[in-house]
């Protein structure tokens, strides 16, 4: 026989349950968290790892477009040789056919492999370790001054794996032929030998670092803000994963090419003084920015430059962003 519990009695065990329900929920729940500050948390050294293959590849465009950064390079250190892009191109393909075009090749691999893949890696450490070191509020105030200094700082480590191999690349294809080794061994053999009078291998450091940590400064805080900008007030969207994976590497790779527009123009004169030390070794910086004057080194193989390096600073984005989505890491940036 059985008995029914009184209607009170029955209230108040219920009242009892869902109250018990609540707290117990609540215990096993977390308020939402900005998706890109718990994905930052949890980035490690396979993550890290994975950006530095990634922007190591990402510089594969630089290999391809080897003939333009020759020709660029020995417009602004032989112009009466080279007096304008079509003009060289034509002129060394007549005299030494294709292979004379990519002039370079090896310490270009070299120089770009190593100084992107470092950049890339250390950009995302830095910009992950100040977020968590600031705190979400104060990474939302101060996230342009972020992307600053952790590109500022990833490059200026990166350039010092460059150097040897900029400098080398910079020698082979601005000498004239015959006055120094085109080849990769010769070339830096010699380098190695006369390393006083051509300050090898780190005698490129300082003009390396105004050239391209301003440059990645500028690139790094553009494309964020490019970004950001695109799907916020183009896309009307505060969550990238409202688009597909094309159309988000569609936004990255218009973002590199503001960004990389930017950059180069910021960064050519000390571009052009790095390739002009080649031509004058035995002058200081201060005296060929006298015999050269500023207005050209700010305006000499400019073009060609734009054309070349926004080029390749959006393939390189691109390249970059593939390569991440395809290891499952998501794009760069976003709408916060």
């Amino acid at each position: 026989m059985t008995f029914d519990k009184p209607e009170q009695y029955k209230s108040s065990e219920t009242t009892r349950l869902s109250i018990h329900h609540s707290k117990h929920h609540h215990q096993h729940t977390h308020p939402p968290q900005d998706p890109k500050v718990s994905s930052s948390a949890n980035h490690n050294s396979s993550y890290y790892a994975k950006c530095l293959l990634g922007g190591g590849l990402s510089s594969s465009v630089r290999w391809v477009l080897t003939p333009m950064d020759f020709i660029k390079c020995s417009m602004q250190a032989n112009p009466n040789r080279f007096p304008s892009f079509t003009a060289g191109m034509a002129m060394v393909f007549r005299e030494q056919g294709v292979s004379g075009l990519y002039r370079g090749l090896i310490p270009t691999i070299l120089a770009y492999s190593t100084q992107s893949g470092t950049k890339y890696a250390c950009y995302e450490f830095f910009k992950d370790t100040l977020n968590r070191t600031v705190g979400p509020e104060h990474a939302s105030s101060y996230k342009s001054v972020i992307y600053v200094v952790s590109a500022g700082c990833a490059e200026a480590i990166a350039d010092v794996l460059m150097c040897p191999w900029e400098m080398l690349k910079v020698k082979v294809q601005t000498t004239k032929a015959g006055e120094f080794p085109s080849h990769f061994r010769p070339a830096l053999h010699k380098m190695m030998a006369q390393r006083r009078d051509f300050g090898f291998p780190f005698g490129s450091l300082k003009p390396l670092w105004s050239r391209q940590v301003i440059g990645t400064m500028a690139n790094f805080l553009v494309f964020e803000h490019t970004v950001h900008g695109i799907y916020t007030h183009i896309l009307h969207t505060h969550n990238k994963n409202d688009y597909g994976q094309s159309v988000q590497l569609g936004v990255t790779f218009a973002a590199g090419y503001v960004s990389g527009f930017v950059a180069t123009v910021v960064s050519h004169p000390a571009d052009s003084l790095l390739s002009l030390q080649a031509r004058y070794p035995d002058k200081s910086f201060q005296e060929i920015i006298h015999r050269v004057g500023w207005k050209n080194l700010a305006t000499h193989g400019l073009l060609p430059r734009v054309a070349l390096t926004g080029t390749i600073i959006a393939s390189q984005w691109l390249l970059y962003d593939s390569f991440k989505s395809l290891m499952g890491l998501g794009t760069s940036g976003g709408a916060d």
